[in-house]
């Protein structure tokens, strides 16, 4: 059933006017028109309902008074406690990212090692049932985790946060559980051998934390912090969100300037210069703490980890040149990657769609399905590099003596081969994603690799991306599309070789930008966090320009990938413009439903009543004689704040304004946003029919200044004002005098195109 907050739903308790008027004051306005939009969207993979977030401050009574009262000190100490606050969310963040990649390549480490020596002994049936039996178990432990215990936890995550970011809200997307599932399934589905990454789950791990630190813990497992529980408002806690998905990707690329920029150009919806400082503080604490942590490992104190992991930093030396037949390859180049990109979003999303039809079935289909593909990624992985011939250890290479490798990473794989020879395709697939590329961008070898191996491996990687992505396992965006991108800037690199300057690795390098830019669209973000990966400052312009072009090119097509994903999920985003049609509408023609009004003084039951028969989250409280001169608005009551008035049952026989004693009664706190789960249920109030009789005053808890609009405003107005100011309610008011003093009030989804198309279904959405 739906749940999201709007005035315009439908509810059967109010489909006959004179029941209304028997059992509530009756509404001022009426109308036929109904909000259909979903209210449902998919979080990981399961559908779930929504609400929204409210960003505004909510000016009542309570909070002038408690606003007075705060001294300096008080002040200054929650302005302390958000820089502790971003300090702990940088360091666990950077504490989880570490973690994640220590163990990734212990246990794909071990995985292949097992493989390699049994290879060497000529045993290649066991070595491919001991790499595929692997693979299997660790995709069954990553889809366990996520089919039973966190189905929001599957996929990147950074549709959700993002949508978060929005205003959008939805159940057990930032919960502790989803956390813990996060973080495990994503170590379990890289190490499974999956071409997925542990960015985007990063990103979404890193927004966990600081959700569960800005709340103050979790009752629910036992895990509460009295001393954190300050920002119980969604204001505070969408500031600390924004510095875990900036902590997230810092620690996914050990790129702290790349984290901001991401957060500003693609997770926020809202940004400020004093969130800017706090997010570079917390960026900055996450690449300390790996800096440390991969200092330390390099002993050799941490296993397999060693080099790996924290991709690509130092990989190539090449230095860069600037000629007209260079600048002609790269614009190809990125015209090449917004078409492939464009056509890589377009496949994802059908591939997305066919999987939502399978993973409604329930666990155990999700699990098959992971089953499946992993089956179809270790038969890739280990099959294709048979198709390869031999490349013999000769003094091209930039070490020779380390050819072939001994070990699970590096170059030159031995597979199959003689001893003095490497199997180029084997050092690709049977290598981490990080591993392999930092193969792919290695400079000074141009003939490590035949052209047919790019090829194949880039068509195996874009396709086995497409599949994967969907599966109910954790999984990143960004690995698989530079793998893409850096094999086919390979290919194209090395066919144009003879007539160019640049290096190989350096045209990996801008493939996989070209890529990236093809199916995310970013280009600020992208092209810092490129250039922190790979030291290359030198590689500034072209990778600007080969990022320029190929988001150009993909814009022409579709949006994209987190766009078309929160798009598909179903998820109310609301975009920074409003659509070019809104111009020929105002504010008065998309409101919509029944709205429900209570007086200043209301009496219990018609509130009681009100909140069964309705899931409206906002009611706006009328004043009229004698509390005021003629009607007027005083504010809007939120349905939270009602449930609290009603359960402290501050009554009176009487119709009479209580409010200085409601004011002594209760503080601003009370009346503070609770965590996921925790608020006042309806069905916990034990209310009698005589106290149904009864009175409550609501002067003191409602917001005296909600925005409103006129009813003649243009619709692409009120949507930015909506959606700059971040609200959830945007009350509409009357033109003329002599009319109620509220005509409607707007939400999320009266802004969709869905419910703008249901209302006048002839207007032509592209003016």
């Amino acid at each position: 059933m739906d749940d999201i907050e709007r005035v315009g739903m439908e509810s059967s308790g109010f489909s006959d006017d004179k029941e209304i008027g028997t059992t509530m004051k009756e509404a001022l306005l009426f109308r036929n028109r109904v909000n259909t939009t979903s209210q449902i969207a998919l979080v990981g993979a399961n559908p779930c309902p929504i609400r929204s977030l409210d960003y505004e401050v909510i000016e009542n009574d309570l909070f002038k008074q408690d606003w007075r009262s705060k001294e300096k000190v008080e002040i200054f100490q929650y302005l302390v406690l958000k820089w502790k606050l971003a300090f702990l969310i940088g360091l666990g963040t950077g504490l989880v990212g570490f973690f994640n990649n220590l163990a990734v390549e212990n246990i794909a480490g071990f995985k292949f090692m097992l493989t390699n020596n049994l290879m060497l002994k000529d045993k290649y049936y066991q070595a491919f049932a001991a790499y595929s039996g692997c693979n299997i178990v660790l995709a069954v432990a990553a889809a366990t985790l996520c089919a039973y215990i966190a189905p929001a936890a599957a996929g990147s995550g950074i549709p959700e946060v993002k949508a978060y970011l929005n205003g959008i809200d939805a159940p057990s997307i930032l919960a502790p559980s989803t956390l813990f599932v996060k973080i495990f399934g994503s170590i379990f589905g890289v190490a499974a051998g999956f071409v997925v990454g542990k960015e985007g789950p990063m990103v979404h791990t890193g927004a966990c934390i600081a959700y569960l630190l800005g709340q103050g813990g979790s009752r629910k497992y036992h895990l509460t912090w009295k001393w954190l529980r300050y920002f119980k408002n969604d204001r505070d806690r969408r500031d600390l969100v924004t510095c875990g998905a900036a902590a997230g990707v810092a620690a996914a690329f050990r790129a702290p300037v790349g984290g901001v920029l991401f957060a500003l150009e693609e997770a926020a919806s809202w940004w400020r210069s004093a969130l800017l400082w706090r997010t570079f503080f917390t960026t900055a604490v996450v690449a300390v703490v790996l800096r440390g942590f991969i200092d330390f490992c390099r002993s050799g104190k941490c296993g397999l980890f060693g080099k790996g992991g924290l991709i690509m930093f130092d990989v190539n030396s090449a230095n860069p040149t600037y000629s007209v037949p260079d600048l002609l390859a790269i614009i190809f180049l990125g015209i090449i990657g917004g078409v492939l990109g464009s056509l890589y979003n377009y496949f994802v999303d059908k591939v997305l769609r066919i999987y939502s039809i399978i993973n409604k079935k329930g666990p155990s289909f999700k699990i098959l399905l992971v089953i499946t593909v992993s089956l179809l990624t270790s038969c890739c992985s280990y099959g294709l590099p048979w198709l390869s011939r031999c490349i013999p250890c000769t003094a091209h290479l930039p070490v020779p003596d380390q050819c072939p490798t001994i070990g699970r990473s590096e170059n030159y794989k031995n597979f199959q081969c003689l001893p003095t020879h490497y199997n180029d395709l084997a050092s690709l697939f049977l290598n981490t994603n990080d591993d392999a590329i930092r193969n792919l961008l290695r400079s000074g070898t141009e003939k490590e690799f035949h052209l047919s191996t790019l090829f194949i491996f880039f068509v195996s990687i874009y396709c086995l991306g497409i599949i994967t992505y969907g599966i109910a396992v954790p999984s990143g965006l960004f690995i698989p599309v530079i793998l893409a991108g850096a094999s086919y800037g390979r290919l194209i690199g090395t066919l144009l070789a003879p007539v160019l300057n640049l290096d190989v690795g350096l045209f990996a390098l801008l493939g996989a930008a070209s890529f990236l830019g093809g199916t995310m669209r970013m280009t600020v973000s992208l092209c810092v966090i490129l250039l922190e990966l790979t030291n290359s400052v030198l590689m500034l312009p072209w990778v600007m320009l080969v990022l320029l072009v190929s988001k150009t090119v993909a814009d022409c097509f579709n949006k994209g990938v987190y766009d078309q994903i929160v798009k598909m999920k179903g998820l109310p985003y609301l975009e920074a413009h409003s659509e070019p049609f809104m111009k020929n509408l105002v504010a008065g023609d998309v409101v919509s439903g029944q709205l429900v009004t209570f007086s200043g003084v209301e009496k219990v039951g018609n509130i009681v009543h009100a909140l069964k028969m309705t899931r409206h989250n906002g009611f706006p409280v009328i004043d009229e004689p004698p509390y005021s001169d003629a009607s007027e608005l005083f504010g809007l009551a939120l349905r939270s704040h009602l449930l609290v008035l009603l359960k402290q049952k501050k009554f009176t026989m009487l119709r009479m304004t209580t409010g200085s004693e409601i004011m002594r009664m209760f503080k601003a706190n009370d009346f503070a946003k609770a965590g996921s789960g925790k608020g006042i249920k309806l069905e916990e109030l034990n209310i009698t029919d005589e106290e149904m009789e009864m009175y409550v005053d609501l002067h003191p808890i409602t917001n005296t200044s909600p925005y409103t609009v006129v009813e003649t405003m243009s619709l692409t107005k009120a949507a930015i004002l909506f959606r700059e100011l971040g609200l959830r309610h945007l009350c509409v008011i009357p033109k003329k005098s002599g009319m109620p003093p509220i005509v409607g009030i707007l939400t999320r989804h009266d802004f969709m195109l869905e419910h703008i198309l249901e209302l006048h279904p002839h207007i032509e959405t592209y003016k």
